[in-house]
């Protein structure tokens, strides 16, 4: 056994040691932090654009700008991490992003802003990967669903709890939200993801990526991404064109949709563990599917947030799923197999709407069946995923 596997095994915390705890708290902090900076600057638009004096298309680089480079860096961030060592990227990353938000709270013009977010999404395209990849390294194989559940639910609290904490901020002042980036990003500096560098011959390399299983557990994250993991854009857009839902009531009922998969993923990480990721693929995907597929036939908002919600658990449990079996994928490089996994799902997040949302122009009942079809599309990939052998499934 390489002094490196010692390291690992060491590390591992006990089959009875709860899931929850101090020694996983800062794995599940830096999943709340990645999408909680992603998402944080859209409830700000008007304020960046008063500060700035700037248009909101002009604005609105601070969420693509953060989100591309993210994209495309994740499809190496995670072998990096592993060749040099996650805990010493994870630090690094955690002092970078601590860096780039404070240069957005003294940034004097919007250029500068837009700077330190792309150096944001930069560091982000480390975070989730390394982290994730090192949480799955320290808990016993019979329990990584449970343990990516709970990593799931943060995530999803990350991204409910951005608009509303951002806004909040923004009464005060903006620049509030990218001061508690900060300190997060500064204390979980502190407790990076465990790994030594591997140098040599066993330095990580992008080949054992280059597998029949992580082409189809690319194409899942891409068309889950594009439809059914997306789909929160759509019911974002029909409840204000075509339910005549103001701002505060549409965000409200996000918050709560948003909130039923952050509370369910928990429990969907254990349900995988007990049933396997074929018949967790099956029942996730195709019950979100129906359910989306009936969403432009609804015309109630509280029927919508209702049905939304049932469907947001089987989304949840996608996501779930999707992390957990790009975390085994590839054991001799897992941060590559996780961060190339979530190239493709945030490039499926950015492609998505870009080509429904004309089809909602003019169709949105189209768009919610083109959603659900392509849950069922997603689901076929997973499952392909799943059979693949694996020296962890």
């Amino acid at each position: 056994m390489s002094a490196r596997s010692e390291e690992m095994n060491a590390r591992r915390i006990s089959d009875s040691a709860p899931l929850l705890s101090w020694a996983t708290l800062p794995f599940y902090i830096g999943g709340f932090l990645g999408p909680f900076g992603t998402i944080l600057v859209i409830a700000i638009y008007p304020e960046l654009r008063d500060e700035f004096d700037a248009t909101t298309a002009a604005v609105n680089w601070s969420f693509s700008g953060y989100l591309l480079p993210m994209a495309a860096l994740m499809l190496v961030s995670g072998t990096i991490g592993e060749r040099y060592g996650r805990a010493r990227v994870t630090r690094i990353t955690f002092i970078s992003y601590a860096v780039a938000s404070l240069a957005a709270v003294f940034a004097p013009t919007l250029g500068v802003f837009l700077a330190a977010r792309v150096l944001q999404g930069m560091c982000n395209a480390f975070i989730t990967p390394l982290l994730l990849a090192g949480l799955i390294e320290i808990i016993p194989p019979s329990r990584t669903g449970g343990a990516v559940g709970i990593y799931s639910s943060f995530q999803a609290a990350g991204s409910t709890a951005a608009p509303l904490a951002a806004g909040g901020l923004a009464v005060i002042d903006w620049r509030w939200a990218f001061v508690l980036l900060a300190v997060v990003a500064g204390l979980l500096a502190l407790r990076p993801a465990p790994g030594a560098p591997r140098p040599g011959a066993e330095a990580p390399k992008l080949r054992p990526l280059l597998t029949w299983r992580m082409a189809v557990l690319w194409l899942a994250a891409f068309l889950g991404a594009a439809g059914p993991l997306g789909v929160a854009v759509f019911v974002g857009l029909y409840l204000r064109d075509e339910l005549d839902v103001g701002s505060f009531a549409a965000g409200a009922s996000l918050a709560v949709i948003g909130a039923a998969g952050a509370v369910a993923s928990p429990l969907l990480g254990r349900v995988l563990d007990s049933v396997g990721p074929v018949r967790a693929s099956v029942v996730a995907m195709s019950s979100c599917g129906v359910l989306i597929a009936l969403v432009g036939l609804v015309g109630s908002p509280v029927v919508l947030t209702i049905v939304m919600v049932a469907a947001m658990v089987g989304v949840a449990f996608g996501v779930v799923i999707l992390q957990h079996l790009a975390a085994l994928a590839v054991p001799e490089n897992r941060g590559g197999g996780t961060s190339s996994v979530l190239s493709f799902r945030f490039a499926g997040h950015a492609i998505g709407p870009l080509a429904l949302v004309p089809v909602f122009t003019r169709s949105p009942g189209l768009t919610f069946v083109i959603v659900a079809l392509l849950a069922a599309a997603t689901m076929v990939a997973l499952v392909a995923a799943a059979r693949t052998s694996s020296p962890d499934a």
